[in-house]
C-alpha cells in the first residue's frame, strides 16, 4: 500500500475528528512508519482490519478537506504572506539604497515583524499577534 503523504498533513489538521482508534492506527502508519503487520500486532486486530481502518480514515480525512478546505486555505495564505514579505523587503531595500527615510525603515521592519508573527502563529513580545 503506497503512502500518500498528503494524508499525514490532513491527519494533523483533522485527526481529532476521527475516532480514537482510527486516529491511532493512522498515526502509527503515517507518523511512526509502522507496517500493517506491526500495527495489527500492537492493536490486536488483523492486518486486513488495519488496512480497512486506514482506508476508511483516509477517505474521511479527504472528505473533510474537500468540505472544509483548511489545508488549501492555509497553503494559499502562506503564499500570499510570502508575496507580501517579498514586496516589503523590496521597499526596505530600495529605501536603504536610494532614499533612506528612517520612518520607512521602521515601518517596513514592523511590517516584516508582523509577517513573522502571522507565519509562525506566535504573538510578539507585547502578546499581540501583529505587532503594529
Amino acid at each position: 500500500m503506497a503512502k500518500d503523504l498528503k494524508i499525514a498533513l490532513l491527519l494533523d489538521y483533522y485527526g481529532e475528528m476521527l475516532t480514537p482508534k482510527q486516529r491511532a492506527v493512522l498515526r502509527c502508519y503515517y507518523d511512526d512508519d509502522l507496517s500493517l503487520s506491526e500495527i495489527a500486532q500492537n492493536a490486536h486486530i488483523t492486518r486486513q482490519g488495519v488496512r480497512d481502518a486506514i482506508k476508511r480514515g483516509e477517505a474521511q480525512l479527504l472528505e473533510m478537506e474537500e468540505k472544509l478546505g483548511l489545508v488549501e486555505k492555509e497553503r494559499a495564505l502562506q503564499q500570499k504572506l510570502s508575496a507580501i514579505r517579498k514586496l516589503a523587503e523590496n521597499v526596505r531595500d530600495y529605501n536603504s539604497r536610494f532614499v533612506y527615510d528612517k520612518s520607512i525603515t521602521r515601518q517596513m521592519e514592523k511590517l516584516l515583524s508582523a509577517l513573522d508573527a502571522l507565519q509562525s502563529g506566535a504573538p510578539d513580545e507585547k502578546g499581540e499577534l501583529y505587532g503594529v
